[in-house]
């Protein structure tokens, strides 16, 4: 599309207008006090907004360690009083995707609300092919009491910088994230990781959540996590977690996933003994309505992640769980994806909805953690 046309567009419609940080600013760095930044287990020792440990205690495969550094799950949180917020960010590299918006690829988007009560308010704008730019996020009427605002990282890129711009006369506090509740790890694919939801937000695990009022890491690696050994010996360090959510099917033959399963769920089990661990099958592809190949390789991953479920809670683990992906794109499936694969927005709403009473009673089952 031309300059032109663009600005066609635009004139014809101001809503599709970038909308620019205009008046007096002060920009503060979210990694500095009184701000709150999720998602980023390693975030206190490295000091990079990355979802893996840099470098890794264990030699990761050369794709995971590069997509570690794609920002899925990470959150600012603040209170403020502030009429309009906005963003400056630098990444590593821009939008290159042809089926996913470049604001879920590379934009921040704003939630207000206090835990659990958070709704959508805001998205980051930026030109294409841009690795750095300015955004308002939103502006309104100054509120009569401090809010709290979340911001939710890129799903599909490196922040190598990012700066939250206040009015200067904006008051600014800590936000009480309940600290109670641990935290919920997705291990997964390129759906886990949010491809291709318009905007961060929207990605099924942190529509999860926002529901349950939880930390999300999402280590959803787009067609590279495999269940490795050395990945699994990495994730299992970290700490204070209610839940492991394990999807990763989609990203192996399913000889691999066959192969992989158990000693990857048994590795996570040696350091965390506690923990609940769910096992999600894929979601149906819009294909399987015309190649019954596909569908019966499906059917048999889903054997085996039953069967190894089963034995493990015959074996005494009774806090392994399956949770049967078939069932959480709900009737006509076929409209929740983008590419017959990876959701559209109604898609991970759809998985989210699905899951969240399933990992409810999960963790209203196994509520006696060992972290706490």
């Amino acid at each position: 599309m031309s300059v032109e046309s663009q600005t066609l567009f635009q004139l014809l419609d101001t809503n599709l207008m970038l909308k620019q940080p205009k008046g007096t600013w002060k920009w503060h760095s979210p990694l500095s006090a009184p701000f709150k930044v999720l998602g980023f287990p390693w975030l206190e020792q490295d000091r990079v907004y990355r979802r893996l440990p840099l470098p890794p205690n264990h030699a990761l495969p050369e794709a995971v360690d590069k997509l570690a550094d794609c920002t899925a799950g990470g959150q600012i949180r603040f209170k403020t009083d502030a009429q309009r917020v906005a963003i400056r960010v630098k990444l590593r590299g821009s939008a290159s995707m042809d089926h996913m918006p470049a604001t879920g690829q590379i934009g921040f988007d704003a939630y207000v609300g206090e835990p659990g009560q958070e709704r959508y308010i805001g998205t980051s704008r930026m030109k294409p092919g841009e690795q750095q730019y300015e955004s308002l996020l939103f502006e309104g009427d100054r509120p009569d009491r401090l809010r709290t605002v979340t911001l939710n990282f890129p799903l599909y890129q490196s922040v190598t910088e990012v700066m939250v711009g206040l009015p200067p006369e904006a008051a600014l506090e800590a936000n009480d994230f309940p600290s109670s509740r641990g935290r919920l790890v997705f291990y997964g694919t390129s759906i886990t990781q949010g491809g291709c939801a318009s905007r961060p937000g929207l990605a099924y695990p942190q529509q999860i959540g926002r529901r349950l009022q939880r930390e999300v890491i999402n280590l959803g690696f787009s067609g590279s996590g495999k269940g490795e050994e050395e990945v699994a010996r990495v994730i299992r360090l970290i700490p204070h977690v209610d839940c492991f959510i394990v999807d990763y099917e989609a990203n192996c033959s399913t000889e691999l996933y066959g192969r992989t399963l158990e000693p990857f769920l048994r590795l996570y089990r040696e350091e965390q003994r506690l923990v609940p661990i769910l096992v999600v099958s894929r979601i149906p592809y819009a294909k399987e309505q015309v190649n019954s190949i596909s569908r019966q390789d499906r059917m048999e991953r889903k054997r085996i992640a039953t069967e190894l479920v089963r034995k493990l809670n015959e074996a005494g683990d009774d806090r392994v769980f399956f949770c049967d992906g078939d069932r959480l794109l709900g009737e006509r499936y076929d409209e929740c994806t983008v590419d017959g694969v990876h959701p559209n927005d109604l898609g991970f709403t759809r998985m989210a909805e699905s899951l969240i009473p399933v990992i409810s009673q999960i963790l209203e089952r196994c509520s006696s953690s060992i972290w706490r």
